[in-house]
């Protein structure tokens, strides 16, 4: 029986000796990959904490002890070792287990998560919450050296530090991105100096220094710097010492012994400590080895060679890479164009404009809210900056647009990308409440395309205005309809007739138009027949046009692949009662009042009927209506 076969709890991984730990490891590297190369999903982060997951879980007492995971795609081998292997199959599919850490999946996930950088804030909400109650435990985040570009992490230090409230904080540097200064003299201070008694001995010392007479605050000042002058020179903790914590690092995070020794060290201190523990992404797998920013968020794969499953049916290119190959096209003509993105230049397809004009774009880090304020710096001197997001991540900067640049009216343009729903990520990583959080904002203008020509006429006509304006555009493959050769802005706030019919007015917006036109086509064969508007605008509506097909179609449907609280169905709702038109019967189409789970796209649209079958069922269904 191979190790993982006997645990199914952290209890009963206490109870493998610890020279038998790294073979534990190879095993669950090896599940990790063979399941996540047919389900998809975060791997090179995932191999690079398998020995950290499993120290903490061999030192701490899990869930009475809180570890948090930071981004969540860390979480893998911490779901196998908390009693859910038998699942672990059915990872990000539909009624599976999720991606990231659940609070209603397992006692075991003491916090969601899914965006990055809140670990340290919510890891001191619960130390606080646990000392008011009186409860003894530990509480753990792990964070990522990505996750320190936010400055929602520095306030969380800032605060922990202030309070001096018991927390240890680990930093996974898996790319040496904090300071290249690790060797085995570090390493060996660490362990050494995190031991409880020398560090009772060092506050001892201290106060020692502070009692003397005359002499003692001085001498303990002197005493003080020289500690710091030490630590800088062969550690870079001195950024968090500032913070009030305990600074232990850099330490290797492969070395499941020396992990364990200082993990029991600090566990027994009662105040702020950060232990920097620098790892690498996609350790144990060649392939993720090789290419970690490939294996960050893959889809299946072939385990031997590592090489994407592919059906070998010719695709049109994605929306992110028309938008990517476009914004190329476009800022050759006009050097104003600068491009803004928060840490995914591959994933928003800005990775050939940033070879193309280095000097042009800017990656700010996990840092949304920085980066649409910064956008709105360079807007104010008179560039265009487009700022490509994913829909969920621009969710964080919204007070950013909304006084940093709507106010003012500030040429900035949002490239969304992700909007709508994205698949086996799930709820933490849908974009369905762009259209309603962005289209509340005076001065902003709101679209979506219905294919990718579309696409890129709204990436000119966003250029080109004068204010703020957003498209949103879905995740995956786009129509595949010919792109004309020279791009021609539209008309902002102007809707588009597709087809014409008496019995039902089909308004659609983005993704849903070509549903729209197939339920549209069905329909016609049952002898029903629909006028569909591609409405191209969320803000302005076309609500001239609306009005007047609305006077002869009394019959109306909306569809949208965004939330329905404050979408693009109220806009149709608002602009059609300010006009004082009765005697309408109207259903919207979207997404409910629910946070939706991970699963296939196709299968997620069906099952929220905004697919060309449910669209046709809800046309018949205004039909059969009085």
């Amino acid at each position: 029986m191979s190790l993982l076969d006997s645990i199914h709890s952290p209890a009963d991984l206490k109870k493998i000796p610890r020279e038998e730990l790294p073979g534990l490891a190879r095993e669950i590297r090896q599940m990790i990959v063979d399941v996540v190369s047919k389900t998809g999903g975060h791997l090179a982060a995932n191999l690079g904490v398998v020995e950290l997951a499993i120290a903490l879980h061999y030192v701490f007492d899990a869930p009475r002890d809180k570890i948090i995971w930071d981004v969540g795609h860390q979480a893998y081998t911490h779901k196998i070792l908390t009693g859910r292997k038998e699942r672990f199959s059915t990872l990000r599919q539909y009624g599976g287990i999720s991606g990231f850490p659940k609070i209603s999946e397992s006692p075991y996930d003491a916090f969601s998560t899914g965006h990055s950088s809140t670990s340290i804030s919510a890891g001191l909400g619960i130390a606080c919450a646990k000392r008011l109650k009186n409860e003894r435990a530990k509480v753990i985040a792990v964070i990522g050296d990505g996750s320190m570009t936010a400055g929602l992490a520095y306030e969380g230090l800032n605060q922990a530090g202030d309070i001096h409230k018991d927390l240890i904080v680990i930093l996974n540097d898996n790319e040496l991105s904090i300071n290249h200064n690790v060797g085995a003299l570090s390493s060996l201070l660490s362990r050494t100096f995190s031991v409880k008694y020398l560090q009772d001995f060092r506050k001892e010392f201290g106060e020692m220094l502070r009692s003397l007479p005359r002499i003692g605050r001085d001498a303990y000042q002197y005493a003080k710097r020289a500690e710091e002058s030490f630590k800088a020179f062969v550690t870079p903790g001195i950024l968090f010492e500032a913070f009030n914590f305990e600074y232990f690092g850099p330490i290797k995070g492969h070395r499941l012994n020396h992990l364990i020794d200082i993990l029991r060290n600090i566990r027994e201190l009662d105040e702020p400590v950060l232990l920097h523990v620098t790892t690498q992404k996609g350790r144990g797998y060649a392939p993720a080895e090789k290419d970690p920013i490939y294996f960050h968020g893959v889809g299946s794969f072939e385990v031997k060679t590592g090489d994407r499953l592919s059906d070998k049916q010719p695709h049109p290119p994605t929306y992110t890479e028309v938008f990517g190959n476009t914004m190329v096209e476009l800022a050759e003509k006009d050097e104003k164009i600068i491009a803004v993105t928060a840490a995914m230049p591959e994933g928003t397809g800005l990775a050939k404009f940033s070879h193309k004009f280095p000097e042009r774009f800017f990656d700010v880090g996990i840092a949304e809210q920085h980066g649409v304020t910064f956008a709105a710096g360079l807007a104010v001197e008179g560039f265009k900056p487009v700022v490509a997001i994913y829909s969920t991540f621009l969710q964080r900067a919204f007070d950013q647009i909304l006084h940093d640049v709507c106010l003012e009216s500030l040429p900035v343009t949002f490239a969304i990308d992700r909007g709508g729903i994205v698949g086996e990520d799930g709820p933490t990583h849908h974009g369905l409440f762009d259209l309603s959080y962005l289209r509340i904002l005076p001065n902003m203008i709101v679209m979506a395309p219905k294919d990718e020509n579309e696409l890129r006429r709204m990436m000119l006509t966003a250029i080109n205005h004068p204010g703020p304006i957003a498209f949103r555009y879905p995740r995956g493959h786009s129509v595949g309809v010919d792109l004309d050769k020279t791009i021609t802005p539209l008309p902002i706030g102007k809707a588009e007739v597709l087809t014409e019919g008496d019995d039902v007015l089909i308004l659609a917006i983005g993704s849903t138009v070509r549903d729209a036109l197939s339920a549209r086509a069905g329909l016609e064969k049952q002898g029903i027949f629909a006028t569909v508007v591609n409405c191209r605008f969320v803000k302005p509506l076309d609500i001239d046009l609306i009005f007047e097909l609305a006077k002869k179609i009394p019959r109306i449907l909306t569809v949208e692949e965004n939330v329905l609280q404050g979408g693009f169905g109220s806009a149709v709702l608002e602009g059609l009662m300010d006009r004082g038109l009765a005697g309408l019967r109207i259903k919207r189409l979207g997404i409910p009042d629910t946070f939706v789970e991970p699963g296939p796209i196709p299968r997620l649209r069906s099952l929220y009927g905004i697919d060309a079958g449910g669209i046709a069922a809800a046309c018949k269904s205004l039909m059969n209506s009085k």
